[in-house]
């Protein structure tokens, strides 16, 4: 986790020497790593912990070890290939992970976060083998909208969807790993027959996700939904603009096409599930407050910021974005760090709960045992009524400030369905 997050700052820094700001460099080659340290070294490296925690199997943390050494091999500055290396090689762990979860559950959203680990591998591949980088970038890009397609689709079960809606599904998956497949063969067309299905899964997203149902409700389960919904709004500008510019592998609408996806698709995305994600990582309660809207709307804003700067040949309104971008994401470590620490505060002060509610069943575990449960049946039920009344009186005086994120046991779990432990195909970033 801290390489995870050693890896957003180091990239998020060589994204501001590619947008030109006067930043210092550690070497010259150093702003070329800002794709690498954002997709491999932070979004894969997360997402391998994630999915580690979810099987629960020891080895499943080897491919994001790995990661996390190619991340520092990318900062250190260690020779050409050691981190493409390095990276690949996580990325086949990620690839072994999910063909065990695909085995034990065969389902469709398995399958499609599945072949997002494989398109993570292929770019991986190709950067290893020194091909073309905006080859590598589409694979990338095909990593992280397959692994959360599957996650959404999963949750999307929820609902009563029709047979006709996962044909639909299949051919949009279809036509974008078409599209990823021509784009080292026929770039135009690869990146055209991608942007179709960038924006057919935005809108069958829009069209199909609980969020468009939770987003009715309060607190956590609706801040989730808006980071959601908002975000397949940028997936389909994404998809809108590589359909329009076809292939583009430099330049304004180049950097206005990653970023739409990457930066308002997948950190929309990344803000709306670390409430729950976190929880579940570090066994610890992240409670929700309303400031968790505050980098949502500034990502939002700067990314606007950002595109017309791209379109419209603004250059200062381009870097000023991107600048805002980072502001962005900083915003939200913090917010995140505060929630965590929160979080560690409340879990320490509740400690004594547990215990003092053990003893009072303990204690009526053993009225039990000595015949008084089959004696009277209904009194033991008032009895157990009353432990547990007096459980929540030692709750109330001892523990006030309830995580006001509790909901998240209940209705926010069916925005996000990562359990460390309950099921092991869980949910992604």
């Amino acid at each position: 986790m801290a390489i995870g997050m050693l890896a957003l700052l180091s990239g998020m820094w060589a994204g501001l020497l590619r947008l030109g700001w006067g930043v210092p460099m550690p070497r010259e080659t150093f702003a070329l790593v800002h794709g690498p340290l954002m997709v491999s070294g932070f979004v894969g490296t997360l997402i391998g912990v994630e999915r580690a925690v979810a099987l629960q199997r020891r080895w499943a943390f080897s491919g994001p070890v790995l990661t996390a050494f190619g991340t520092v091999a990318l900062l250190v500055g260690l020779p050409h290939s050691a981190a493409p290396l390095l990276m690949t090689a996580g990325s086949l762990g990620l690839v072994i992970v999910f063909a065990i979860i695909v085995r034990e559950q065969g389902a469709l959203f398995t399958i499609t976060m599945g072949l997002g680990a494989v398109a993570w591998l292929i770019g991986n591949g190709i950067w290893l083998g020194g091909g073309p980088i905006y080859n590598v970038v589409s694979w990338w890009l095909g990593f992280l909208v397959l692994t959360i397609g599957g996650e959404r689709l999963e949750l999307s079960r929820l609902l009563q969807r029709r047979r006709t809606s996962q044909l639909a599904f299949m051919a949009i998956i279809g036509t974008l790993l078409a599209g990823l497949a021509f784009g080292g063969v026929a770039s135009d067309i690869g990146a055209r027959l991608t942007g179709v299905g960038l924006l057919g899964l935005s809108l069958w997203l829009a069209r199909n996700d609980v969020a468009r149902r939770t987003v009715r409700q309060s607190g956590l389960p609706r801040f989730t939904a808006i980071c959601l919904l908002s975000g397949y709004v940028w997936l389909a500008v994404g998809g809108t603009l590589a359909i329009a510019y076809g292939s583009v592998i430099a330049g304004a609408p180049y950097d206005a096409v990653l970023h739409a996806i990457f930066l308002g698709f997948v950190f929309a995305m990344i803000f709306g599930h670390a409430p729950i994600i976190l929880p579940a990582v570090l066994g610890l309660p992240v409670p929700f407050r309303s400031v968790f809207y505050a980098p949502l709307i500034v990502l939002h804003t700067s990314l606007a910021l950002r595109l017309a700067g791209d379109l419209l040949a603004i250059q200062l309104a381009r870097q000023y974005g991107g600048l805002l971008n980072g502001l962005a994401v900083l915003i939200f470590l913090v917010n995140t760090v505060r929630a965590v620490r929160d979080g560690r505060r409340l879990h320490t002060r509740g400690s004594a709960v547990p215990a003092r509610a053990q003893r009072l069943d303990r204690r009526h575990a053993s009225r039990r045992a000595d015949g008084w449960r089959t004696a009277h049946t209904a009194t033991g039920s008032c009895a157990a009524a009353a432990a547990e009344r007096r459980r929540a009186r030692y709750r109330s005086a001892h523990w006030r400030h309830r995580p006001s994120s509790s909901p998240q046991s209940g209705k926010s779990a069916t925005i996000c369905s990562t359990t460390s432990g309950a099921r092991r195909s869980g949910s992604g970033v």
